[in-house]
């Protein structure tokens, strides 16, 4: 192994945190729930903009209450993009309801239109649809949105990617009925783990809220008429997170760079087609993604294989949901049915190191390695 590790993507502390972390020490306001919760909610309220934000443990956490939100109950169906991370899907299963994998789009990798249609034709009444931001780049909600509308069905907008990316100027985490974010340690901003959950419908924060606290009623003693969950953030977590949210531009420019810098220097390499984005999105590139052709004799594995040996860390494209072993029952309506795009971009694509903590230099490395094996 040779050099320092590069990461795919590692936290970054920018500004405040420590200050933050320490003011929630000195001022003993440890536990779940404390000014920092508060002030980053207010911060993302303002910041999306939208009318409730409901801090939580995990992105994964917030996906589950809005799943309850939604009303899901045993056998109901969910629509879901099957490119995309396993916590996007097991939710629905934690409520008894039935996952179906929706294929992707070439152009964001994001939900198909296509399929979504194919779906709707054979099940017209599912009770969500849950779409994908994926790798900061938005979904295209122009095409979506309006066969959703047409359904009538409960949007749940998985943002937990793609936190600062707009469409149509507007933010990403704020198209659907019921929105998440991530502050995953590798995200955009952390809150060494956390989540978001963002609605404009008062009632349904305020029911989130109260699930996230055990469901305890306004009693003096603890009374209990649902199942709750131990789901609030912390005020430590919530500390480090306002510091992060105080430089989230900074980062969405830092990732945005790194990304231009590989599509500027792999553009003379045929083989190689980086992701970018329609002129209506505003993708963070939280992760860069290439993607080879079909034909290429270089394959993701060997690009890994080089990176890992000169001790610098690359990641496959998700392995989409349909294709997983857990979910191997469900069904999955394909973009293409001759050959699933999904399942195309996880044969042919690699997440490149997307580190905002990776100097220029290093960069540099990473891009003379790739461009090697193409010599």
């Amino acid at each position: 192994m040779a050099g320092k590790r590069i990461y795919l993507a590692s936290p970054q502390m920018l500004g405040k945190e420590r200050e933050y972390v320490k003011e929630a020490f000195d001022s003993n306001w440890i536990a779940p729930l404390g000014p920092f919760v508060t002030k980053l909610e207010d911060e993302f309220k303002k910041y999306m903009p939208i009318g409730n934000a409901v801090a939580l443990s995990a992105g994964t956490a917030a996906l589950h209450l809005s799943i309850k939100l939604a009303g899901v109950k045993p056998g109901d169906v969910v629509f879901c993009s099957s490119l995309t991370f396993s916590a996007s899907a097991n939710p629905i299963i934690y409520e008894g309801g039935t996952p179906v994998f929706i294929d992707s789009e070439p152009d964001t990798y994001n939900m198909s239109p296509v399929a979504l249609e194919k779906a709707f034709n054979e099940y017209p009444h599912p009770k969500a649809v849950i779409i994908v931001s994926l790798y900061g780049m938005p979904a295209d909600f122009d095409k979506l949105l309006p066969i959703c509308k047409k359904h009538k069905v409960t949007i749940i907008e998985d943002a937990a990617e793609s936190l600062g990316a707009t469409y149509h100027g507007k933010h990403v985490g704020t198209f659907g009925k019921y929105n998440i974010i991530s502050f995953n340690g590798n995200k955009i901003i952390t809150t060494s783990g956390g989540g978001m959950l963002l609605t404009d419908d008062a009632e349904a924060a305020e029911h989130a809220l109260k699930w996230a606290t055990q469901s305890r009623e306004p009693a003096r003693h603890y009374e209990h008429k649902e199942i709750g969950y131990n789901y609030r953030m912390s005020n430590v977590c919530a500390a480090i997170g306002c510091g992060q949210f105080e430089n989230l531009e900074d980062k969405v420019r830092m990732k945005r760079e790194i990304f231009y810098r590989y599509v500027e220097a792999f553009d003379d390499i045929d083989e190689i087609q980086m992701i970018t984005e329609p002129d209506r999105m505003k993708s963070t590139h939280w992760l860069s993604v290439m993607e080879l052709s079909n034909d290429s004799k270089v394959k993701p594995v060997d690009i890994m294989d080089a990176l890992e040996a000169e001790n610098i860390e690359s990641r496959p494209i998700w392995k989409p949901m349909h294709m997983q072993p857990v979910f191997s029952e469900c069904e999955f309506f394909a973009h293409d049915d001759e050959r699933p795009v999904a399942e195309d971009i996880f044969a042919n694509g690699v997440c490149l190191p997307s580190d905002t903590n990776m100097t220029e230099k290093e960069q540099e490395r990473v891009i003379a390695i790739i461009k090697g094996l193409f010599a």
